[in-house]
């Protein structure tokens, strides 16, 4: 039971060679770059949806920070496509994987704390001992937020992975349950289906959600250090 349970997050592999690059450049495909002059209705939404997402959450930062909107855009379509591919039938999430998520998280978290540091010393160094701090709790509040600034880009992984596989999880926990109360009680069956439904359409909306969520809590850390 275990073994089937957790199949689904092993690395796929074929001929005995791990083929996750393929399937982590396979969502690229899908947002081709327009070479018409006038798009189609996919590449037209497609767009629309970029730039409103872009505008919303570029608004908040300055000439510095909106250098990084090519790449805040480009990790929310990976990351939500990735989902939101996971969710099809023998498919496999690289988002569940928290290797991949920290190695995401951890270079654009670094890359906003150099900044910081650059650009805004003084301010960066700040955040290490809030004003007016008792002398005697000093050494204390400098270790605490150290802790706490380090916690960040992990953090940041643990909540993308711990919400696609719980919910990867528990899809394929009441599927079982609906196919073993096919025999038993058909009536029975018939409603843990419909959980089964609204869950995997719960699962498409927690797809974007924790992409959204993500790409945001790195433009909020970018925000604080330009």
């Amino acid at each position: 039971m275990n073994e089937n349970l957790f199949a689904s997050f092993a690395t796929p592999t074929m001929m005995g060679l791990p083929i996750v690059i393929l399937i982590i450049m396979f969502p690229s495909i899908l947002f081709p770059s327009p070479n018409r002059l006038i798009n189609n209705r996919l590449i037209s939404i497609q767009q629309w949806l970029v730039q409103l997402t872009s505008k919303q959450m570029m608004a908040i930062h300055n000439s510095k920070g909106q250098t990084w909107t090519l790449m805040l855009m480009s990790l929310i379509l990976f990351i939500g496509s990735t989902n939101l591919l996971g969710l099809l039938p023998y498919s496999f999430t690289p988002t569940t994987q928290l290797s991949m998520n920290l190695g995401m998280a951890i270079p654009l978290w670094a890359g906003t704390v150099f900044m910081g540091f650059r650009h805004k010393t003084k301010a960066a160094l700040a955040h290490f001992l809030p004003q007016g701090t008792p002398i005697f709790l000093i050494p204390m509040l400098v270790i605490i937020e150290t802790i706490s600034l380090f916690i960040q880009p992990v953090a940041l992984a643990v909540r993308l992975t711990a919400n696609i596989t719980a919910g990867h999880l528990l899809m394929h926990l009441i599927g079982g349950a609906t196919l073993a109360l096919m025999s038993i009680s058909p009536s029975t069956a018939l409603i843990t289906f419909i959980i089964l439904i609204l869950l995997t359409i719960l699962e498409f909306a927690v797809a974007m959600i924790q992409a959204y969520v993500f790409t945001l809590l790195v433009s909020l850390y970018l925000h604080d250090n330009t």
